[in-house]
Order: structure tokens, then sequence, then C-alpha cells
């Protein structure tokens, strides 16, 4: 993997928390590099540091030590001023929850970080709908949540993370909230997007979720315990 392939670069990842007086070491010292456009599932049992590792590379936490490099930036010695236009930039969030306003339409909700980032109305509207068409509700823009199905809702949320053009799609257990048939419908939005070249990131402690993935990195007790490619590779 040439350096100007690689999206993400960690080496030699630590975090640790101090509960009251006993210290929780979640990562141990993880090495792994992610190239663009690649689809990486990060998955293991409770307790594994997949959660921390999610956080990490999301920007949301920061290592106690080891570096963590994204798109060429060192960001693991940021403030979290710092972090916060990174996350902004960079980085698009799915989350098992659809996080989404229950009064707003569809192309509202997508609108969100476009409001946030300050974005003209008209040139939000035109990424919103844009993004909203590329996970396939062209014609279910103007819905509200309550009005769409959990699996359409998921869409939404999965627009909003794109509207950006982030250069990750950062997913936790997008599937969790999901019944089989419409998990295997968000999956397969997930491999579409892959297709168009986003860079796809998922967080799942499921097997079969994880195998939609071309790679599948396997935490247990803070470390890399295994890296192979996936079924769907």
């Amino acid at each position: 993997m040439s350096p100007t392939d690689t999206i993400i670069r960690v080496r030699g990842l630590t975090r640790e928390y101090r509960m009251a007086s006993e210290t929780i070491q979640a990562l141990a010292g993880v090495d792994l590099e992610i190239a663009k456009n690649e689809y990486v599932a990060i998955m293991g049992p409770s307790g594994s540091g997949k959660s921390t590792m999610m956080n990490v590379i999301g920007c949301l936490d920061t290592p106690t030590a080891g570096e963590y490099w994204l798109n060429g930036v060192e960001v693991s010695r940021m403030t979290d001023d710092e972090l916060a236009q990174v996350r902004n930039r960079e980085i698009g969030f799915v989350f098992q929850t659809f996080n989404l306003l229950p009064r707003a339409s569809a192309m509202h909700n997508v609108e969100l970080p476009l409001i946030y980032a300050g974005t003209r109305a008209a040139d939000r509207r035109e990424r919103a709908g844009r993004a909203l068409e590329r996970v396939g509700l062209g014609d279910r823009m103007h819905h509200k949540p309550n009005e769409l199905s959990g699996g359409q809702r998921q869409r939404v949320a999965i627009a909003r993370a794109l509207v950006n053009d982030p250069s990750i799609l950062l997913a936790d257990e997008p599937t969790g909230n999901l019944d089989s048939t419409t998990s295997e419908e968000i999956m397969a939005v997930f491999a579409d997007l892959h297709r168009q070249g986003q860079t796809v990131i998922m967080v799942t402690h499921e097997a079969d979720i994880a195998a939609h993935a071309h790679r599948v990195v396997t935490l247990r007790d803070g470390c890399v315990f295994s890296d192979m490619l996936g079924q769907a590779a």
C-alpha cells in the first residue's frame, strides 16, 4: 500500500481509561492501515476495543499513546476544536439509531450538516437532493420519518452522512435496529456506495454483516486478532 493510497494509518495506538483506582486499557498498541476506497468491517466481542477504535478513527476521542494519521495529517495530537473541524470535513457518521428530526422532511434532515457549515440554501438543496438520489430516495425527499420505513430512515441517515462528501463513511452497527431483510437492503446501499468509490468502515459484532465487507479486522483485548479478506472480496 503506497502512502498516497493510505487514508488511515495508526501506529501503536493505545487508549486507557481511569476507573476509580483502576486503569482500563481499551486499545493496546494497534497498528492498522486502510486504503482509499476500501470497505472494511471492524468486529469483535463486547470489550474488544472496537467501539473505542471507532471513536478514535472518528475523531470523537484521542489516543493515550500512538499515532493516528488521516489523509496524510496527524490528528492524534489535535485539540478538540481541530478534531471537530476534521470530523465535519472528513467523516460521515451512520449510527444504529437514525437520529432524525421527526418533524423535518428527509431533505431537511440531510441538509442539517450543511446548515451548520453555513452553506447557501440553493447549494444545500442541490447537494441534499443528490445525496438522497445516491441512496435511492429521490422520490421520498419530502416525506417525514414517520412516513418512511426503518430501512428508508436509515437511508436518510446515510444520505446525511454523505452530504459533505466525506473521505470516510463510518458506520456503527448500522443494521442494529433493522430486521434481517431490511439489513440486507442497507448492506446493498453500502456496497453500491463502495462501488462508487466511497471508503466505508463499519463497526459490527455480527459476522453475517461483517461478511459484506471486503476486509474484516477483528479486535480482541484491545489488539488486532486477525485481518483477513471478507467473503465479499
